[in-house]
């Protein structure tokens, strides 16, 4: 029993460990098992299809190539005859005009890179190897049957399956498909996000700051993140902490979004309402996780809608959206093949933590003398500080159990490439 006047220390943001916080391995796991993948498809031109998900496979109408060419500007011939001291030249091959006739024994066909491969020809002999006089040529020794030809299909089979469902479409399968013939593609729509801040110290860009008022600037880093990510979003602004304005803005952004973003109101202040006015008009699944920075985390529904709660600093608000929103969007959007790149990288600095939470340090990767991996800290991690993100290009991921590292110990590192 605690003595009358003795203050009892309640768990925060400040301890390595607390057993009532999840895990960042359980609160993705719990994440992934909510998050069910779009099926609404839209059907766009090819020109629009860069970076949206494919919804159905992509069966070739046509062989790829869809006729068996030359590899090389030389000569196609009969490989039997390279017996010969010399061949006779027929003609000339060239891309999109066809040699008409064929190749007889004694004879060979000038023949560009992609021309058709005449008639009775099986081989090309690049022109580097060959020497010509006139319409005779004498070709080196060293030549292997069928080499330089690329046959019919060889690429693609009609009726091949050239993408699966699911992928995201880069620039190479964009390419893909029109030489395939194919000027649209179905493709899932793009999950739609709300997002907004909460805090009465909180102020937009162009308004004076008053003692105590901070610019938002979370709302201009989720716009980038989300820009990044592939979806559509609306962004609604500030909202004071104001019980019944969080509540509407909650209502407007579940009808309009499947998944609601907050950042600031996730903790436990007296003036934080998001907690208690999503107990009243959704479900929170958790909202601790055992991590640093981002600890206080809430992810639940609003209805139909899926609602994340990232925290008010910057960084932890940047943390928590990769390691948690990202890998939701990715999976909502019916990218099913995402993963976050991890490397193993050795460490140049002394990496300070206490066991108890997954930390998420800020890091800048490179490549050593040796060319080995190595990455050294941006220097002070508190979560507060943003340029600590704009130095890194790399989170150095230290797990729950991890007292840090020291210099030349192997860590793991996820690079920024694709994501920031």
């Amino acid at each position: 029993m605690n003595p009358p006047n003795q203050v009892i220390r309640q768990p925060s943001c400040d301890d390595e460990y607390d057993p009532a916080l999840l895990s960042v391995d359980g609160a993705l796991k719990r994440i992934a098992e909510t998050v069910t993948p779009v099926t609404d498809v839209e059907v766009v031109a090819l020109r629009q299809a860069l970076d949206r998900i494919l919804a159905a496979d992509v069966r070739s109408p046509i062989e790829v190539p869809n006729h068996t060419n030359s590899a090389m500007d030389g000569y196609a011939l009969r490989f039997a005859d390279l017996a010969k001291t010399s061949l006779q030249v027929i003609g000339t091959a060239w891309a999109g005009r066809v040699f008409n006739g064929s190749v007889g024994p004694g004879e060979s066909v000038r023949i560009m890179t992609g021309a058709v491969l005449p008639d009775g020809a099986d081989t090309v002999v690049m022109q580097e190897h060959v020497e010509r006089d006139d319409d005779v040529i004498r070709v080196a020794s060293g030549q292997r049957e069928g080499q330089h030809v690329r046959h019919a299909g060889e690429d693609l089979a009609r009726g091949g399956t050239a993408l699966r469902a699911g992928r995201r479409l880069l620039a190479a399968d964009i390419g893909m498909v029109a030489s395939l013939g194919v000027g649209e593609l179905p493709v899932l729509r793009r999950p739609q996000v709300a997002f907004f801040s909460n805090g009465d110290e909180l102020r937009s860009i162009g308004q004076p700051l008053a003692l105590g008022e901070v610019y938002d600037s979370n709302r201009y880093t989720l716009h980038g993140m989300l820009t990044r990510s592939g979806v559509a979003f609306n962004d609604l602004g500030v909202v004071p902490d104001d019980r019944e304005q969080i509540q509407s803005t909650f209502f407007r952004a579940a009808s309009m979004a499947d998944v609601v973003i907050t950042s600031a109101g996730a903790s436990v202040g007296d003036a934080d309402y998001v907690k208690e006015v999503l107990d009243d008009i959704g479900e929170v699944d958790f909202w601790k996780i055992a991590m640093k920075p981002g600890r206080p985390l809430s992810f639940g529904r609003i209805g139909e809608s899926l609602f994340f709660g990232l925290p008010g600093n910057p960084v932890s608000v940047m943390v928590t959206f990769y390691q948690f929103v990202l890998p939701a969007l990715k999976r909502l959007s019916g990218e099913i093949a995402w993963k976050p790149l991890r490397l193993t990288a050795r460490a140049t600095d002394k990496l300070k933590k206490r066991p108890g939470r997954t930390e998420f340090q800020r890091g800048v990767l490179s490549q050593g003398e040796s060319g080995a991996l190595v990455v050294s800290t941006t220097g002070e991690q508190g979560s507060g500080i943003l340029s600590s993100m704009s130095q890194a290009n790399c989170f150095v991921i230290l797990p729950m159990e991890s007292a840090g590292a020291q210099p030349g110990d192997s860590v793991i590192v996820e690079p920024f490439v694709g994501l920031v």
